[in-house]
């Protein structure tokens, strides 16, 4: 179980760098268009829309992306607390 909980929690760890990475692309002139842009757009994507559809951006600025890497911290120690309660 304990190898189970290990690459769950590194599978949320390499997704929020992702969302990081996205969402610096952000900063970028025409970064959306790369082609690793394209591909880490299929992948963020559709977990920010699920953000993005609660929270109204703030003029210019989206704080989604801030509640959604919030929501995966809390996802990966909930992870976590659960694969702790295994081992003891």
């Amino acid at each position: 179980m304990f190898i189970i909980g290990t690459i769950i929690t590194k599978l949320i760890s390499y997704y929020s760098i992702a969302l990081i990475v996205y969402i610096l692309m952000s900063w970028i002139p025409s970064a959306y268009e790369s082609k690793f842009g394209q591909i880490l757009g299929k992948i963020c994507d559709p977990y920010l829309d699920i953000f993005r559809r609660f929270i109204p951006p703030l003029g210019m600025i989206d704080i989604s992306p801030i509640v959604a890497i919030f929501a995966l911290n809390l996802a990966n120690q909930g992870v976590i607390s659960l694969f702790n309660g295994f081992l003891l």
